[in-house]
């Protein structure tokens, strides 16, 4: 992944759990609810068809009660074990989405190292400005949390 400073956000992170268990965490519903937000807001996933063309689509709860729209993305590409990719550029129906949130093609790549996997997560956006919006929305807090979520998730040994 080649990363343009002026239109990418980035984050790396070696999370101590094997490839297929991290994988997982992100392909199974039921794992990714317990992670995809920062607590204490909770997740349900309402679609996950992880294939490409397939729909991205999560509810969110501050109060554990009432869960509004969250995410309405769709799928680019899954290499199993290797690489996700998908947009909220274009919603799960395959049209195009509302401009807020911020327009972003998200990859997640999972690796092999020495020490479980090798995480790394790549936002692209339109042009700077989306870039610039995104990160002072607290991309580093969002995505840092949720990225230290999973790695506690996993490296706990999955599902509880």
């Amino acid at each position: 992944m080649k990363l343009d400073p002026d239109l990418d956000l980035a984050l790396e992170r070696v999370i101590r759990a094997p490839r297929a268990t991290v994988w997982r965490a992100w392909t199974d519903p039921s794992q990714l609810e317990q992670w995809w937000v920062p607590t204490p807001a909770r997740c349900r996933v309402h679609r996950l068809d992880v294939r490409p063309g397939g729909a991205f689509v999560t509810r969110l709860s501050e109060d554990g009660a009432e869960f509004v729209p969250h995410l309405d993305a769709c799928f680019l590409a899954v290499d199993e074990f290797e690489r996700i990719v998908f947009t909220n550029a274009i919603d799960s129906t395959w049209r195009p989405a509302n401009p807020d949130p911020i327009p972003m093609t998200a990859t997640i790549t999972f690796g092999d190292h020495p020490e479980g996997t090798a995480y790394r997560l790549l936002v692209r956006h339109r042009d700077p400005e989306a870039r610039a919006l995104h990160e002072k929305l607290g991309f580093a807090d969002g995505w840092g949390t949720v990225t230290a979520q999973l790695a506690g998730f996993a490296e706990a040994g999955g599902p509880r």
